[in-house]
């Protein structure tokens, strides 16, 4: 996720909230940027045997600047490439109507269901990448079902990977 608390996370926030105006390619690096300021933390903690979960990570960030038509997929990886890589990648699949309907859908900038529909197409395009481990889960069922799946497919990947070395994102 995008720590809102850091300066890079705090100039990211005033971009998303239409406070400040950033060129697209600026603001595709921020949110990088706000990424590798967690890496020691988040190597410090598998180190550690603990479980990470990170809400969007860096395939939220290709999807969305891709999205904007100007910009290759390839282009937009390369910021992240040797990022940790992630044992599973939950996509929380939800029509772009149904998402509309759900609370705070158009405060921030991309949340249009048109630009939407772009980004679910660029998450398409980086699911075809076979070399992650990508689960896709229907997010409109009641949040017990879709609690209890997600449970289910985390902690089956968690016993596969408990004595896999950590990945690098992209490489």
């Amino acid at each position: 996720p995008t720590d809102r608390t850091t300066e890079i996370g705090q100039l990211i926030s005033s971009y998303l909230v239409r406070e400040k105006n950033l060129e697209d390619h600026t603001i595709h690096l921020l949110f990088s940027a706000n990424r590798w300021e967690h890496v020691p933390m988040m190597k410090e903690k598998l180190h550690q045997g603990i479980t990470v979960v990170v809400d969007r990570y860096a395939f939220s960030g290709v999807a969305f600047t891709s999205a904007k038509g100007n910009f290759c997929l390839d282009w937009c990886k390369q910021p992240d490439v040797g990022l940790p890589k992630p044992d599973l990648i939950l996509f929380l699949q939800l029509s772009p109507e149904e998402a509309a309907e759900r609370g705070n859908f158009g405060h921030e900038r991309y949340e249009t269901s048109s630009f939407q529909e772009k980004v679910l197409q660029s998450f398409y395009c980086l699911m075809e990448d076979k070399t992650l481990n990508w689960k896709t889960v229907d997010a409109s069922k009641s949040i017990e079902d879709l609690h209890r799946e997600i449970k289910s497919i985390s902690e089956e990947t968690m016993q596969e990977v408990q004595n896999k070395p950590l990945g690098e994102l992209w490489k």
